[in-house]
């Protein structure tokens, strides 16, 4: 699936749409999961004290080269986080990773 279905522009950046898998195998970004229309990411970090969205937000800040930060579901799975960046350059890089 389009990993633009997942994204959208805003003022303050790139809104992109997140279903995160915390206390997984690896860290990594995966592709765009067709019923929720979420990027999925899963992560090593178990999801106590902040431990899950510190590691999001450094894995998507390395992933996409630009500030990145969860902008809401703090404490859920479902999340959006923004980032710093142009939706061209999101897309792109998420295109790129296939």
């Amino acid at each position: 699936m389009d990993p633009a279905v997942a994204v959208r522009s805003t003022k303050a950046g790139t809104e992109v749409d997140l279903m995160v898998s915390p206390n997984s195998g690896r860290s990594e970004v995966q592709d765009v999961d067709r019923w929720r229309k979420r990027l999925v990411v899963r992560l090593r970090s178990p999801p106590e004290k902040g431990a899950a969205n510190e590691e999001l937000e450094s894995l998507l800040t390395e992933f996409f080269g630009a500030r990145t930060t969860v902008a809401r579901g703090h404490t859920n799975r479902m999340k959006t986080v923004i980032v710093e960046a142009g939706k061209d350059l999101v897309v792109d890089k998420l295109r790129a990773r296939r």
